[in-house]
């Protein structure tokens, strides 16, 4: 269902009902089945063993997965000496964007990218072609899901 604020207190929408209770959020805001797709497929891709990440376990497999294939760093730093000089070689230090401030977009594009590695490292399992059959029958990607 999509509703729409036309002025403040007043919503347009099919099959509102008076007396009845909605759930509203903003229209970027990325969705719970895109978010239960996410995790689902990159667990599915780090229990497959396709993957070349040189990742620890699973978190680090996960925050590695955000920065290549999703909507990246939110921000870098540069490491400095204790007066605040850049070091000659500095070490750059990132904070991986949390899913959770992704927007309907980014998550789509980022689900996109991921399944897309997925086939072609050569994921193969059960599970995770029930996870696509399941993306493609609720069509979890679609901006207004």
């Amino acid at each position: 269902m999509v509703i729409y604020v036309t002025e403040p207190n007043t919503f347009v929408g099919d099959d509102l009902a008076p007396g009845e209770e909605y759930e509203v959020r903003p229209a970027d805001t990325g969705t719970e089945r895109q978010n239960r797709a996410w995790h689902a497929l990159l667990q599915e891709y780090w229990a497959s063993g396709c993957h070349s990440y040189n990742a620890k376990s699973f978190p680090h497999f996960r925050e590695l997965i955000k920065l290549y294939l999703g909507a990246g760093a939110e921000k870098y730093y540069s490491v400095v000496d204790d007066e605040g000089n850049r070091l000659d070689r500095p070490a750059v230090r990132h904070r991986v964007k949390s899913w959770t401030r992704y927007t309907k977009k980014e998550r789509k594009e980022s689900i996109d990218r991921l399944i897309a590695e997925m086939h072609q490292a050569g994921v193969q399992t059960r599970k995770f072609y029930e996870i696509l059959q399941g993306l493609e029958e609720n069509d979890v990607k679609r901006m207004d899901g």
